[in-house]
């Protein structure tokens, strides 16, 4: 089966320290000019994405905020795929002093230093919340919120089978979304536990593995079939 999207994390995937190089700008470029679809994946909300990464438009889709929201750049419309976080929630953490606090439409993330008070806010509520860790921070969402929950909305507004999109990621919160796509690859600065998950391990870290897979899909020679051969 050949793949026909790529759906790729940002940070230590495409970007390392919040910068795409040139050359991984051109790889997606060609990628997409092959008729194929461009998704992203990531945990970061939507306005500071933008601000790091002026290159939205090459990607069909986005989904930011870990699953929670969705971007098409074609059309700038966004949808958020849950309720926004509770006040009580914020307020439980900002009692705590939990600093630094980012809330965005859906998610609330902040250090990974924090996670016991961010746990014991959510049970001491009720919430039906759970954390997700992405290497030093930590998100929460809904239950059943993830970058598979995201992906899965958006390959059905594209018309995309899950079955033909090479997932590409570097962190923990990346898992979720290996495990629903056709193939999986891990950069090869990724975390050892996410390098045992995948399919492939790339030639190169962050967005140089990344235009290594790239050509590989172009050329023919990486396939699913292929890659568990």
């Amino acid at each position: 089966m050949l793949i026909q999207a790529l759906a790729t994390d940002f940070d230590g995937t495409l970007a390392l320290h919040g910068e795409v190089s040139d050359a991984t700008l051109e790889a997606l470029a060609r990628f997409k000019a092959s008729g194929r679809k461009l998704l992203m994946v990531t945990g970061r909300e939507l306005p500071d994405l933008g601000r790091v990464f002026p290159h939205l438009g090459l990607f069909d889709m986005v989904v930011a905020e870990n699953g929670a929201l969705l971007y098409r750049p074609d059309m700038a419309e966004e949808r958020p795929l849950a309720a926004p976080p509770p006040q009580s929630l914020i307020a439980a953490l900002i009692r705590r002093r939990v600093e630094p606090l980012s809330i965005g439409q859906v998610i609330v993330a902040t250090v990974r230093e924090f996670e016991m008070h961010v746990g014991n806010a959510i049970e001491e509520l009720g919430l039906d919340w759970r954390m997700i860790l992405n290497k030093d921070s930590i998100m929460c969402l809904p239950a059943g919120v993830d970058k598979a929950s995201g992906l899965q909305a958006a390959a059905a507004e594209l018309e995309l089978s899950l079955a033909q999109v090479l997932a590409v990621g570097d962190a923990e919160n990346d898992l979720a979304f290996f495990a629903i796509c056709g193939l999986s690859a891990a950069v090869t600065n990724a975390l050892p536990a996410v390098k045992a998950a995948a399919d492939v391990v790339t030639v190169g870290e962050a967005g140089v593995g990344v235009e290594w897979l790239i050509d590989r899909v172009l050329d023919g020679s990486l396939t699913p079939e292929r890659a568990r051969a």
